[in-house]
C-alpha cells in the first residue's frame, strides 16, 4: 500500500509517497534519505541543472531493480515544473519533438526525486527563456577505464588533458562520474565544434601515449587503457550531472574535485564519495564546480 506524506517547498505543494522504501539495499538508503541529499545539495547542483533539458534515470523499484531513461517530462507533471519543447532528429521512438523537463529550482527537484530520479543526466548546452536550443557552453571528456584500468589511470589521462587545453586558453574543472572513470569540462566558447575539437585533442593524447590512451569506441581496443570519450560532445548525448547520485551498491555521487585529490590518487578508493562525503566536502569546499 503506498503512502502518501504531503509537504510544501518554497511555496509548492507536493505530495512524496513510499518515503520507507529502501532503493539502496546494500546501503539500507531509502527514498526519504535520496530526497533528504539532493534538498541539502540543491544550493550547488541547480547551478548545474538551470536550463538543461533533463533525462532521468528512474529506479522505481531501487538500484536492484529495473530501470528506465526518461526525456518526456510525465504526464502528471506539476503545470508549475518548467518544460521545453524540442526538436529530436533522428529519435529512437520515432517523435519529432520531446517536452523535457527543466528542473532549476528545488521544488522541481524534489518532485523528481520522489520519483526514484536517482541519476540526473544533462547536455551541455542550455535552452533561451523562450525554449529554444542555445548552442553548447560546456566541453565535456568523459574518461572511461578499460579494465583492469581504474580512475587512477584516469587522472594521468586528466591531468595530460589539462595541459593541452590550458594551452587552448581552456580551464578544465574535474569530477568523478560516481561510478567507475571521471570527467573533464570547460567553458565552451564556440570556436569551432565541440566534438571535432574534443576528437582532435583525444586524437592528438592517444598519439602521445598508446599504451595508456584510446580514442575510438571499440571495446577490443580498450583494455587497460582509458577510452577518452569525446562524442558526449554531441548535442544529442547527455552526462551525469555534477553532484547527482548514481545508481551503484552504495549512494555514490558524480563528484567534483580538486586537481590535488587527481594528482594524489594512487588507489580507486581515494576518489569515492557517498552522498555523506559530498554534502561534508561542499560544506567545506563550497561548489568546487562553480566557474571561476
Amino acid at each position: 500500500m503506498s503512502s502518501k506524506t504531503p509537504v510544501r517547498v518554497d511555496g509548492r505543494d507536493l505530495v512524496l509517497t513510499n518515503l520507507g522504501k529502501v532503493l539502496y539495499p546494500e546501503a539500507g538508503f531509502t527514498k526519504a534519505e535520496v530526497i533528504d541529499y539532493y534538498s541539502r545539495i540543491a544550493p550547488v547542483l541547480l547551478p548545474h541543472l538551470a536550463g538543461r533539458p533533463l533525462t532521468a534515470k528512474r529506479y522505481p523499484n531501487g538500484v536492484d531493480g529495473a530501470f528506465f531513461f526518461e526525456k518526456n517530462a510525465p504526464s502528471h507533471v506539476p503545470e508549475w515544473l518548467r518544460r521545453a519543447t524540442l526538436p529530436v532528429p533522428g529519435s529512437t521512438m520515432d517523435r519529432d519533438t520531446i517536452d523535457f523537463a527543466i528542473v532549476g529550482d528545488l521544488p522541481s527537484l524534489v518532485y523528481y526525486a520522489n520519483l526514484a530520479a536517482l541519476e540526473l543526466h544533462v547536455p551541455q548546452w542550455r535552452v533561451s527563456p523562450d525554449g529554444t536550443a542555445r548552442p553548447p557552453d560546456t566541453l565535456v571528456f568523459d574518461l572511461d577505464p578499460g579494465a583492469p584500468a581504474t580512475i587512477v589511470e584516469c587522472c594521468r589521462v586528466a591531468l595530460a588533458l589539462r595541459e593541452v587545453l590550458a594551452a587552448d586558453g581552456l580551464n578544465a574543472r574535474p569530477k568523478t562520474s560516481g561510478s567507475k572513470g571521471m570527467q573533464l569540462y570547460a567553458p565552451w566558447d564556440g570556436r569551432q565544434e565541440p566534438s571535432a575539437y574534443a576528437k582532435e585533442l583525444a586524437q592528438r593524447l592517444e598519439k602521445a601515449d598508446p599504451a595508456l590512451v584510446v580514442s575510438v569506441m571499440a571495446k577490443k581496443a580498450r583494455p587497460g587503457k582509458v577510452f577518452i570519450d569525446w562524442s558526449q560532445n554531441n548535442p544529442a548525448k547527455t552526462t551525469i550531472a555534477p553532484y547527482s547520485l548514481r545508481a551503484r551498491p552504495y549512494p555514490t555521487v558524480s563528484t567534483p574535485l580538486t586537481w590535488e585529490e587527481v594528482e594524489e590518487c594512487g588507489h580507486p578508493g581515494d576518489l569515492v564519495f557517498t552522498a555523506a562525503d559530498v554534502l561534508a566536502r561542499v560544506e567545506e569546499h563550497g561548489d568546487l564546480f562553480a566557474r571561476a
